[in-house]
């Protein structure tokens, strides 16, 4: 299944696995990229030690291409550019900011650059100034959202790109990276989807919430102080919005009572009072599985949905 994601990256198929903080580690990593894909280990809330060392470990999990994720609101972004600099993986994709002052540092080091962008604005932007490819995320994602759902952003960031466009928010199936293909993207970057891979060290705990969600057990935090974010509804996340929208609590008080609850859920296992980071496409995550059959089943039913595409006539 090529395109012009997977020439650029030299992998088989046009998925990138996302990258989860706390979560996306080597080990994921090396599995997606073994299976085909590309993997994709987080630095968010990361030192530069665990960078290096998740780098070389993934070295010798995988031979295939695989990629590092620089959270650009990080205290310690440059520190960690600079290591993967120096480790040269694959690629790097970068959000939560400006990724435009590392282009020139990350393309001398040999690294290709995919920033992952909100909208056309930006997306034009980054592809002046030098782009490899683009993460184009919609609001259905997990995790730090935008406000713009997916099919927007397909039916106008494909058009006004000229290079490979990877779409996000809400793929989890084979026939979603057809429809991708079909509108003219080169691929889609899946993250909610391998939460309950075997090889996803994300806590037990919250694997088997997720296992038993439902397709309206998502919720979005945030959204009225400028930093929505898309996990399962639990006791936190309730109280959190219900907070939010009461207008009683300042901005301020409302970030503090986030901070470290992403790591609490996924490492520490508190599925109640932790922020369990996933996207709105639930119900395919029904059971634990190697990374390996999850992807080759969405490459199946992708051919199968393009199959009969290719059937379909509307004249």
């Amino acid at each position: 299944m090529g395109t012009r994601l997977t020439e650029l990256l030299g992998i088989q198929y046009p998925i990138i696995q996302g990258a989860m903080a706390w979560i996306s580690d080597a080990g994921l990593a090396a599995a997606v990229s073994n299976a085909g894909g590309a993997g994709i280990i987080s630095t968010g809330g990361r030192t530069t030690e665990y960078t290096q060392a998740e780098i070389r470990r993934c070295r010798t999990l995988t031979q295939k291409p695989f990629g590092v994720n620089v959270m650009l609101m990080a205290p310690n972004k440059d520190e960690i550019v600079d290591v993967i600099c120096t480790e040269k993986p694959a690629f790097v994709t970068l959000g939560a900011g400006n990724p435009v002052p590392y282009f020139e540092k990350l393309h001398a080091a040999g690294i290709k650059v995919i920033p992952v962008v909100p909208n056309v604005k930006l997306a034009k932007r980054v592809e002046e100034k030098g782009a490899d490819a683009i993460v184009v995320e919609g609001m259905e994602a997990g995790g730090h959202i935008g406000s713009i759902a997916t099919m927007p952003l397909m039916t106008q960031v494909i058009p006004a790109a000229s290079l490979p466009v990877v779409m996000a928010g809400g793929f989890a199936d084979g026939r979603g990276l057809a429809a991708a293909l079909v509108m003219g993207a080169s691929g889609v970057q899946m993250g909610t989807r391998f939460l309950v891979a075997e090889e996803c060290p994300v806590h037990q705990n919250m694997k088997e919430k997720l296992l038993k969600a439902i397709d309206t057990d998502s919720i979005v935090t945030g959204l009225t102080i400028g930093g929505a974010v898309r996990g399962l509804k639990n006791k936190f996340s309730e109280n959190f919005v219900k907070m939010e929208y009461e207008g009683k609590t300042s901005k301020e008080e409302l970030l503090k009572l986030a901070t470290g609850t992403n790591k609490l859920a996924a490492v520490d296992g508190d599925t109640e009072n932790g922020m369990m980071q996933a996207g709105q496409s639930l119900l395919p995550l029904d059971r634990i599985e190697p990374v390996e059959t999850i992807i080759n089943r969405i490459i199946i039913e992708a051919q199968d949905a393009l199959d009969r595409a290719n059937t379909i006539s509307i004249s």
